[in-house]
Parts: C-alpha cells; structure tokens; sequence
C-alpha cells in the first residue's frame, strides 16, 4: 500500500527537467528554419519567375507556405489547408466560387458517402465477423495470416480511409489476439493489420482520400480514372506487395515452427442478430457492382454511392440512422481534402504548374539523356520516403504530384502516369508509428504490440521490395494497362 508522502505529487528529477526544457529549442528553430524557407522561397518566385502572371506567383508562394507549414513547422494538417485556400481567394487570385465548388466535387460526395456506408458495417459487426469466418478453420499461423490479408485486401473497397479500416478491423484483431495467447505471434499479428491496410489501400478509389486528389489531377491532366479503371491499375499492385509483406512479416518476427502452430480461434458471433448484417452485405454488393459497371449504365460513382448511403442508413433495413452514421464521418479530411483539390485547380488554372514544368524542361534541355527507369526510380524512391516528412498521406499527395510528378514530367514523361505513381508509393509508410495513423492505433493498444525497432526493421525489408515493384510496374505492366510513362522520344524511353 502506497503511503501519503507516495501519493502526493511527485517532484520532476533533473531528466525530466531537462527533457522538458529540450521541448522549447526545438520549437524556434523549426519557426526559425520556417522562415528563412519562406524567404528563400519567397525570392525564388519574385526574381526567378518575374515574368509570370501575378495568380501563378502568388499561387506557388501560397503552395509552398503550406509545404513550408505542414513540413517544417508541422502545423495541422486542415486548417493550413483551408487557410491557404483563403489566402488565394482574398488575394484575388482564385475566385470564391472555386472553394465552394471544391466542395461539391464529386469525389467529396463519394467520400462523404463511402463514410456513411462504412458506419453501418461497423456498427453491424459485418467485417469482424467475416474476419472471423474466414479464418476459423486455418491448419496454421501462416494460413491464418494470409486469410487475413485476404479480408483486409477485401475491406480497400468499402471504407474510404485506412483509419477507418483500422477501427473497423480492430475488434477481429483484438478478438484472434487474445485466443492465440502468444506475444511473439501476436507482435506480429500486430504488424500485419496496419501494413495490409497501407499497402492494400491502391487497389481501391476510394481506398484513402490521396487517390481523390490524385484522380482529380489526372483528369485535369488529360487521364480520367473512374473506380474500375483505378481498380485495374492498382489492384495488381496492391496484390503483389500487401502479400509479399505478409510474408515477410511471418519470415522475420516468427520461426518456422511459429508459423507452422495450428491456432485454437474463437468462433463468430453475430451482433444484434444477422438481419442487418445481411442486408448491409446487399447494399455494399450493390455499391460496389454499380461502381464497377459505372461506364455500362453512365450513372456517376458519387450517386451510386449516395444510393448506397441512403440504404445503408435506413434503420429499418440495417439499423443504423442517418444521424447516427453522420456522426463517424471523418469531416476533417472532408474538408482537406476539399481544401487541397482547390489548390491544385489553382497551380493548373493559374499556369503556375505548367511555367513550373516549362522551367524544369528548359534546364534539362542540355543535360544528359535520363533513362525512363532513371525517372522512375527517383520518383518512386522519393515518394516511398516522403512520409518520413509529411505525415498526412492525403498532404503528401498534394505535395508530390505538383512538386515531384509534375515536374519529373520535363523528362519526357507521362504526368498523369507519375502523378499515379507517387500516389501508390506514397502508401508506404511504416518506418515510425507517427507515419501513419493505422500505425499508431495498433502501436497504442493496452496489450503489448511492436516496438519503434520492430517497425524500423520490417521498413527496411519493405524499402527494397516496394521500390523494385514500382519500377516493374510503371516500366512493363501499368504501360501494358494504358498508363505508359513515356511519351516523348527524347526525352525517357
């Protein structure tokens, strides 16, 4: 029993202190490096770029103080955005309208509904049952992680955020967790979930709101990719790598005899009777066959999600409410997401984008031929260790596509096909727990999980395997699918 003097509060030792005082320089040097950036950047635009239109200059210095702000002060994701898209529109150089119809894109309402329908799946227990199912007559700890992959690879087509997977999965994960019984298994349990999640995200549109940003560009680019055609390009890659990490995770955390146990998992259980877990089944079949067919029958994937919406909020069908659902939206990225796809609409409408592009090109005139594989794998490559900076992976969208895809472009290459690029390497992001929030959820649980080191460990076998499958994807198999990188003789090839 602890005594009185025990229980007051404690003194900080002199660690502490100085740990605490350690916050401080920190802080003004990130604010002190912020704004020598901003100066620099500021010069640049100014002097470099005197003869471009005053919407373009201002449209590039407003883009890179929110760069400046979201990576080197590491200020909240949304109210820079928002704050940026306000600066434009009080400055004159976009109109308010644009905002205002960043939020009526059809991809805000595709999210916003995808939302809707993901909370009565969770609500209904669907996917941890299904989980469950799926996996309660596995021979093995490996055949029990595969299967799982396979449900988490399934869950990239109803829920619009990994985030959201995250939350929805948890349950199934804390539920096969505690009838394994076994920390060794159950760290690398751990490991899996968020990285399945990451990885398989590509496969889908609505996988996580950076392909919305992403899409939007390549449709201002010239390529438009609706749900089946992202469907056809990411999947395969989504595939190949979210399986190959499963197995790396069983190779390098377990044993052989680890993998080989045959694991005793609980069974089932339906909640609140299996009604509305098959009636929301209906809807999300529905949902999806109707994004799929989308070019069959010419109705806009935001209605069909919005179909979807209504029926999935109707408690007398699923037991779940309009009000109720709305309540687990994620707002916030709504309206980042908003905010983001009017600052791209600005770099492109104000010609910012393209003098960007066209100055790159002129200094690359003169220098030596660059190999499209070249191209590919500094853009690929920057894109995979970008989330060490920016931790929004929607954020490092909106950064890499005008900063890095657009610009790369000036080598001979296909925008759009970089701009997919950068997005589907952006998923890489299980170096730190900070990198991404699946990362953190399963990091932070009450039982013991991984450790930074296990994360940096599997980080370091996945950097390899990822950069490698992107080359061979945007070098034979995403050409062979309609989406080359080269387009200009002389430049890649």
């Amino acid at each position: 029993m602890k005594t009185p003097a025990a229980e007051s509060v404690p003194v900080p030792d002199a660690a502490a202190q100085a740990a605490n005082a350690g916050n401080v320089p920190p802080i003004a040097a990130r604010w002190l490096a912020g704004s020598l950036v901003s100066v620099c950047l500021g010069l640049a635009v100014q002097f470099g770029l005197a003869g471009l239109p005053a919407e373009a200059r201002i449209a590039l210095l407003v883009f890179g103080g929110a760069i400046i702000a979201w990576t080197v002060l590491k200020l909240p994701d949304t109210p820079v955005a928002i704050g940026a898209a306000l600066i434009l529109i009080l400055t004159g150089s976009a109109p308010a309208e644009r905002l205002f119809n960043a939020l009526g894109h059809p991809m805000i309402w595709l999210l916003l509904a995808a939302f809707l329908i993901a909370a009565a799946i969770k609500k209904s227990g669907m996917a941890e049952r299904a989980a469950l199912r799926t996996v309660a007559r596995v021979g093995s700890v490996r055949a029990l992680f595969h299967a799982l992959t396979a449900v988490i690879f399934l869950t990239a087509f109803l829920v619009p955020s990994t985030s959201g997977r995250a939350a929805l999965l948890l349950p199934a994960f804390l539920a096969i967790a505690s009838a394994l019984n076994n920390e060794r298994v159950t760290r690398a349990l751990a490991l899996l979930f968020p990285t399945a999640i990451l990885l398989s995200a590509c496969a889908s549109l609505i996988g996580a709101g950076a392909h919305l940003v992403a899409a939007d560009f390549m449709g201002r680019l010239g390529t438009d990719v609706d749900f089946m055609r992202w469907l056809v390009l990411g999947a395969p890659f989504a595939f190949v790598t979210t399986f190959a990490a499963t197995e790396i995770i069983l190779r390098l955390f377990l044993t052989r005899e680890e993998r080989a146990l045959r694991p005793v998992l609980p069974a089932a259980v339906a909640r609140d009777g299996q009604r509305p877990q098959f009636a929301i089944g209906l809807i999300v079949a529905a949902t999806v066959f109707g994004w799929l067919t989308t070019r069959w029958h010419g109705i806009d994937v935001a209605i069909i999600a919005l179909l979807g919406a209504l029926a999935a909020t109707s408690r007398s069908l699923t037991g779940v409410s309009m009000k109720e659902a709305a309540k687990s939206v994620e707002w916030n990225l709504l309206l980042f997401l908003a905010a983001t796809l009017m600052l791209g609409e600005s770099l492109i409408e104000s010609g910012a984008a393209k003098a960007l592009v066209s100055g790159i090109l002129a200094k690359a005139a003169s220098a030596a031929h660059v190999g499209a594989w070249a191209v590919v794998a500094i853009a690929a490559l920057a894109a995979l260790l970008s989330h060490i900076v920016i931790t929004s992976r929607t954020a490092r969208a909106t950064v890499l596509i005008p900063v890095l895809a657009l610009p790369m472009a000036a080598f001979g290459a296909d925008a759009a096909a970089l701009a997919f690029l950068v997005v589907v390497a952006s998923g890489f992001c299980q170096t730190f727990a900070v990198s991404a929030k699946p990362v953190a959820l399963f990091a932070k649980l009450d039982r013991p999980t991984y450790t930074d080191s296990d994360l940096l460990r599997l980080a370091l076998w996945l950097l390899p395997i990822m950069l490698a499958a992107l080359l061979l994807f945007s070098l034979w198999i995403w050409p062979a699918l309609g989406l080359p990188v080269a387009v200009s003789s002389s430049g890649v090839e």
